[in-house]
């Protein structure tokens, strides 16, 4: 009977691979027990998150098979609610990709009721912002219903959103993508020219061979037409020279220029004067082994200039994830497919390091006393953020904690598995040396009772726990939740957890239940606000 009591009925501590007496708590993928997320928690995740490469537990394809019946669950709950959380987020810019909110919309669109779906069609110019956007958005609504007359709307809809300018720059920069081509979806859509020139235009994609127009010896007064003159120029431009001056003059993006001449570094630098940021950021290893980007260059100014202006990133959408994946690469010197090196810049490395941060909300400290502690275990070095390659929830959790840490004054960083592990980091070093120190810890168990058993060990005083893991914890004799109890009732300080998910699986350690626990989404921009507010008992 004692057995019994302590082992199977003790709420105070519990064995991890079992569940917490009188609760709610599920086993997950590594078999112990943690709290399930709700629908609408795991649609944020998956906004955020994606499921790209899966986890240590599950498969790209199962995870993203969870996913979407997580999001069609919250679609039978309130269809027209999912729309406003996809638009709420991919417009903003919260999200590293826009991909799973443009599955999350077709899905909508698809499976919601009359109204709901008539949202999403709406929605389209405001989530699916390129033209690969809406190629992509094509292929998930194809596949799930066909082109119904709403259907053909809403990508007429797309078409008509923009203004003549607008629309021959994305009918330019993004021609085709999965088998999609405009001419494809102009003649599925079969949209209604509201004009004479966006007619023209229409005619130029459907039936490019019959726009003498675009191919005179002299330009079209009209600017929407005379980026398509000039695209058209382009692909039969025999010199250097050519291309430069049409790229001065008409704003061609890089994409209008025949690959030829994509290895001149003075195509670059005309190219670099307005080149989109997002574009800049991709592109800065071929700016550099082209010879343009180098130590002390106009170029490098430029470049330097862009990448920590944080107004600029806040407009271009520009995602933490995509400088912290810039960084990687542009710092190591060459291609992740090995094609061609180059000699980065320190100056270009360090802006990219301070444009991570910046590229994040404005946070403000919280004046707490923080414990930042980051789940190293074997399953967080399994699958990938984002999409990004090599880029593993483990090295990520080390990212996203330096955004907290360069804000608070009172913080300390540790690192756990199955036990405590030392790290030396500290707010004031490089990403990418944070992030090899992290890849250089040996993997163990799950546990995340251990932040806050070690802190009660040490009589260490935190107010805030901040965990970043998958929450896919098995090895302790004792439930985070219940070493945090243990913590709070023998400190006397009311700690707060806030948990951090590093993957978009169904998992957290924070008890729903507990106004003093907070699940979090790792790498969503407003995120390091969100812990400060929590922290200061604000939310």
């Amino acid at each position: 009977m004692t057995n019994y009591l302590n082992k199977l009925l003790n709420k105070n501590q519990t064995p991890q691979n079992l569940p917490i007496p009188g609760t709610a708590m599920r086993p997950n993928s590594a078999g112990g027990y943690s709290f399930a997320v709700d629908d609408w928690q795991r649609l944020h995740r998956f906004l955020i998150l994606g499921s790209e490469g899966g986890t240590y537990y599950i498969s790209e394809r199962a995870l993203t098979v969870e996913n979407a019946n997580a999001v069609l669950a919250c679609i039978q709950r309130d269809d027209e609610r999912v729309v406003r959380e996809i638009v709420a987020i991919s417009e903003a810019g919260r999200a590293p990709k826009n991909d799973p909110a443009i599955f999350a919309l077709a899905l909508v669109a698809s499976h919601g009721g009359t109204e709901a779906r008539r949202a999403a069609m709406a929605a389209l110019p405001q989530v699916c912002r390129t033209g690969t956007h809406l190629f992509q958005f094509a292929t998930y609504a194809q596949s799930m219903r066909g082109w119904g007359r709403g259907l053909r709307r809403g990508v007429a809809g797309w078409y008509h959103a923009r203004d003549a300018r607008g629309l021959v720059y994305q009918l330019v920069k993004y021609r085709q993508r999965d088998g999609w081509t405009h001419a494809d979806t102009l003649r599925l859509a079969h949209p209604k020219p509201s004009a004479e020139t966006q007619g023209m235009i229409f005619r130029w994609v459907t039936h490019r061979e019959d726009a003498a127009w675009a191919r005179d010896i002299t330009p079209p007064e009209d600017a929407a037409l005379a980026f398509i003159w000039a695209f058209e120029r382009a692909q039969a431009a025999q010199d250097v020279e050519t291309i430069v001056k049409l790229i001065e003059r008409y704003d061609l993006p890089r994409e209008a220029l025949p690959t030829q001449w994509l290895n001149e570094a003075a195509v670059w630098d005309a190219l670099l004067v307005k080149m989109p940021l997002t574009a800049m950021i991709r592109n800065l290893g071929v700016m550099a082994k082209v010879g343009l980007l180098r130590a002390h260059s106009a170029a490098e100014l430029r470049v330097v200039k862009r990448l920590t202006d944080s107004e600029a990133l806040r407009k271009a959408r520009v995602h933490p994830i995509a400088m912290l994946s810039a960084l990687r690469v542009y710092a190591q010197g060459r291609g992740v497919r090995g094609d061609g090196t180059w000699t980065p810049t320190s100056r270009v490395i360090d802006a990219l390091d301070e444009g991570f941060y910046r590229a994040f909300q404005n946070v403000e400290p919280s004046g707490q006393r923080v414990m930042l502690a980051l789940d190293v275990s074997g399953s967080m070095a399994a699958g990938v953020v984002a999409g990004v390659p090599g880029l593993t929830p483990r090295d990520a959790s080390a990212a996203m904690a330096l955004v907290t840490a360069r804000t608070e004054s009172n913080y300390s960083m540790s690192a756990f598995q199955g036990q405590m592990v030392e790290i030396n980091i500290s707010a004031r070093m490089r990403l990418d040396d944070v992030m090899k120190v992290i890849s250089g810890l040996p993997f163990g168990a799950t546990d995340c009772a251990q932040p806050m058993l070690y802190a009660l060990e040490r009589k260490l005083a935190v107010d805030t726990f901040v965990i970043y893991t998958d929450s896919e914890t098995w090895f302790g004799s004792i439930h985070p939740v219940q070493a945090l109890r243990q913590y709070r009732e023998q400190m006397g300080i009311a700690a707060r957890l806030v948990v951090v998910a590093m993957t978009s699986n169904g998992f957290s350690i924070a008890d729903p239940q507990d106004a003093g626990m907070l699940d979090v989404v790792g790498f969503d921009t407003a995120t390091p606000q969100m812990i400060t507010d929590f922290a200061r008992g604000q939310l």
